[in-house]
């Protein structure tokens, strides 16, 4: 009899850390054969990307090799982009794999599955606004951070070595979006500006030449988070000079700037859009499948699309319930982590002729981080409730997210020894990626 066939589309935090774990319970014994799609070779955290972008986070040395994972953890990895679905011969069809001068590395194929998971995460949603593709830098990936980060080292040396030109004209940011990602970066520049000086960037002076503006649609910055936390990163990003402007709708991105409907115009060298997300776009009305108006597939609380019981979806391409909320579950890591811990047992009740087990939130707290300057946020918990942290117990707890990650990709042995690692590296390397 031949092992029940398991296909796992995406490879981000819940995606990997699935075929992680089914791999060990289920393909290690032969019980069931898990394949993880991807259209990259390596996985890392995103939301680390903020740091990918700045340079104060070196992407390569801290990527997980997929081919790697998979034969550690008894899966197979295949490379590829799905662009197809198809529910009657129960396949998933990949685009050919193309190389960076267009040839054809891989041809189109088809995976054939029983379980079906898609875990394909969320792209940038610019809203059809004029300007913002052709104009604005987006961080959805790996791949567009680094490429941000290169393009301003690139503005950094043409600021230090053309003294004919005002630094100034050569540096402003704008930042489009106010949500954790936008507000992190913000504060990541600054830092990453600072450790600039020090490195030999000496023409240029932060607090004089760097401007870095956020603007928000909504009426404070981290709208989906509490008040408090709103107004306590905001304080804290106003004492390091960047200028917030909320309610501010952003109606065109030209090249040298952003322009609000309010009639004002913000100029900026790069412009940054992190103002909201949606599913990719193949997904909208995918092989029949309910979608949404973000393209995510709706998902019943087993998290079982609405129109097949043999596909599953989680993390932000899914628009999963929430019960006795007129909102689904928020697009976060920690969601996609609980949505693929429960799959876990899912599949085993799956096997076994049980019924399935239904997904409940649990909001462990919000935590945002201001660089090296300080992190803000709330934990919540059955006995402390909810409980508003700062300084440097929630920046160690922000950090401890990131290592109990890798806790459930390589165990807790390999994760203290990357975490040693780390240590040593940070004592010898520079603080930031320089090139």
């Amino acid at each position: 009899m031949n092992p029940h066939r398991i296909v796992i589309v995406g490879g981000g935090a819940g995606g990997l850390e699935l075929a992680t774990r089914l791999g060990d319970k289920f393909g290690k014994p032969k019980r069931a054969q898990v394949t993880l799609v991807d259209a990259r070779l390596t996985h890392l955290w995103k939301p680390l990307l903020h740091e990918v972008a700045a340079g104060t986070f070196d992407s390569h040395e801290n990527d997980v090799d997929y081919i790697a994972q998979a034969h550690l953890h008894h899966f197979v990895y295949r490379l590829g982009r799905m662009d197809n679905l198809d529910r009657e011969r129960r396949e998933v069809s990949l685009a050919p794999t193309l190389d960076e001068d267009g040839r054809e590395i891989i041809p189109r194929r088809a995976i054939p599955y029983d379980t079906l998971v898609l875990a394909l995460g969320s792209t940038s949603n610019d809203f059809g606004i004029p300007g913002v593709r052709e104009h604005c830098v987006f961080i959805d990936d790996r791949a567009q951070a680094d490429a941000f980060q290169r393009a301003v080292m690139r503005n950094y040396i043409r600021a230090q070595t053309q003294p004919e030109r005002p630094v100034s004209d050569q540096l402003p940011l704008a930042i489009i979006g106010a949500g954790a990602t936008g507000v992190e970066l913000a504060a990541e520049m600054h830092n990453m500006a600072h450790q600039l000086v020090v490195y030999g960037f000496d023409r240029i002076v932060p607090e004089r030449d760097l401007k870095i503006v956020i603007i928000e649609a909504a009426d404070r910055i981290l709208p989906a988070l509490p008040k408090r936390l709103s107004e306590a990163a905001q304080d804290r990003l106003h004492k390091l000079g960047v200028e917030v402007y909320t309610r501010r709708r952003v109606t065109r991105v030209i090249a040298g700037g952003v322009q609000t409907q309010d009639g004002q115009f913000f100029h900026a060298a790069l412009k940054v859009w992190a103002a909201g997300i949606k599913a990719p776009e193949f997904l909208h009305n995918l092989a029949g499948l309910e979608t949404n108006r973000l393209n995510q597939l709706v998902v019943r609380p087993t998290l079982q699309t609405t129109y097949d019981d043999d596909i599953f979806a989680i993390g932000d391409c899914a628009a999963c319930p929430q019960p006795g909320k007129d909102i689904p579950v928020p697009p976060t890591a920690q969601a996609a982590h609980q949505q693929a811990a429960l799959l876990v047992k899912t599949i085993a009740r799956r096997f076994n002729g049980k019924s399935l087990p239904t997904f409940t939130y649990r909001d462990r707290g919000s935590l945002i981080s201001l660089s090296h300057y300080t992190t803000v946020g709330s934990l919540m918990g059955n006995l402390t409730g909810d409980v508003m942290i700062e300084g440097r117990f929630a920046r160690l707890t922000y950090r401890m997210l990131y290592r109990l990650h890798q806790r459930a990709l390589h165990g807790t042995l390999p994760m203290l020894l990357l975490l040693f690692s780390d240590f040593l590296q940070h004592r010898a390397h520079p603080r930031m990626k320089l090139h």
